[in-house]
């Protein structure tokens, strides 16, 4: 697996990240190829080598020509994306990038996503770094995305609607929702921009990881600053510990509802895990009046957590829920064929790094062989359950 973990000292912009992302191997003609795909024109991508303090790097600007970019909506950035010829991991991933922008923007104007007028991030520039970021991870195969704590800076920053306090508001309602991390920086000025904030809190997790570095790149930005302006990103191989567990952040949302019958309830689960929910349970408890009710919890990604609050407050008769993030450790898991008597049968295996703790095998292929069979399903379960002990755990 190769990830990346990106220095966020002075910040991050998008054309800082595009910059170290070149400067780590990215090639520019592969990403001028992808950007030609996209039903938008009047831009041109200039990338060039720059130092600064003895650090050199690349700096990378989209330059506009004389005519004026239009305001948009998101569904207008969404036919742009959809409509290009950029691979569908790709195009997800920039759309994903801008529906945070979008959804922080409505947030912070309290308004609904349609209703957003992108101006600084809804120009061909915006369009041309969100788009970038996602060629570029797709191209040089990272897999996982790491930062570091942000730099809190003060000041204030010129924007469509004048002069907004740093952070902006949206950069701000950005990184609130993924509870990113922040320092102290006693430098007047935006480091931080909305693109950048949103590149992160979509694709990156804000803590170090396990990494072999093999390449380090050097995005710069304009602003003349104490130290070197430059977003660091580190390049390489991920190692895992042996017995040691994954860790992630997740937010946990919760409601209490007493009023809603079985149906209904049952329907509910369906809705939330198709929203896209990692899991979803519900607990019997009793409420005031000593009502029997049930608490529903739902386990997402932090960048999904509005959406899956907002289908809970729809679809139930709750008045509130209850957001809280959780850091999560988790086994490694990976599907493995087994040969049985039976013919294939998929098996779960559970392994802390290299280690395997336990394999189960799938209870729907177990289930679709006693049907075929014509035998009982506990048969099917001991067979596996022996080739099971015999193969995988004996190997180990």
């Amino acid at each position: 697996m190769i990830g990346a973990y990106l220095d966020c000292h002075s910040g991050i912009s998008g054309n800082m990240f595009l910059g170290a992302l070149l400067d780590a191997g990215l090639l520019v003609q592969a990403v001028e190829k992808e950007l030609a795909t996209l039903p938008i024109t009047g831009y041109r991508l200039v990338c060039e080598a720059v130092s600064d303090r003895g650090i050199r790097g690349i700096h990378c600007d989209v330059v506009l020509d004389q005519r004026a970019q239009p305001t948009r909506h998101f569904s207008d950035i969404a036919a742009i994306l959809c409509n290009s010829g950029l691979a569908p991991r790709v195009r997800d991933l920039a759309l994903d990038i801008f529906r945070s922008l979008a959804e922080a923007e409505a947030a912070v104007h309290g308004t609904s996503i349609e209703e957003v007028h992108f101006h600084e991030v809804g120009a061909v520039d915006a369009i041309v770094d969100i788009v970038s970021a996602a060629v570029g991870v797709e191209l040089l195969g990272i897999t996982h995305l790491y930062a570091s704590p942000l730099p809190l800076t003060h000041g204030h920053v010129q924007t469509a609607h004048g002069l907004l306090p740093v952070p902006a508001p949206a950069t701000l309602e950005i990184l609130r929702r993924v509870q990113a991390p922040w320092v102290k920086c006693d430098v007047e000025g935006e480091l931080v921009t909305p693109t950048g904030a949103a590149i992160l809190a979509t694709l990156a997790r804000f803590e170090m990881p396990p990494l072999a570095i093999d390449r380090v790149g050097y995005g710069f930005g304009r602003k003349r600053l104490p130290w070197p302006n430059c977003l660091r990103l580190c390049l390489g191989q991920l190692y895992i510990i042996d017995g040691e567990a994954d860790t992630d952040w997740v937010t946990v949302i919760e409601a209490n509802i007493d009023n809603m019958s079985g149906e209904l309830i049952g329907n509910l689960m369906e809705r939330l895990l198709q929203a896209g929910a990692l899991d979803v349970s519900y607990t019997p408890i009793q409420m005031k009046k000593n009502r029997p009710a049930v608490m529903v919890s739902v386990i997402v990604r932090p960048q999904e957590s509005e959406m899956l609050a907002g289908v809970l407050l729809r679809e139930t008769s709750t008045l509130g829920v209850r957001i809280q993030q959780m850091l999560r450790r988790k086994a490694q898991r990976s599907m493995q064929q087994l040969m049985t008597p039976f013919g294939p049968l998929t098996v779960k295996v559970k392994r802390l790094g290299t280690r395997v703790i336990s394999a189960t095998p799938e209870y729907d292929e177990c289930k679709r062989i006693a049907d075929v069979r014509d035998i009982p399903l506990s048969q099917v379960y001991e067979v596996a359950e022996r080739l099971i002990r015999e193969t995988i755990i004996k190997n180990v």
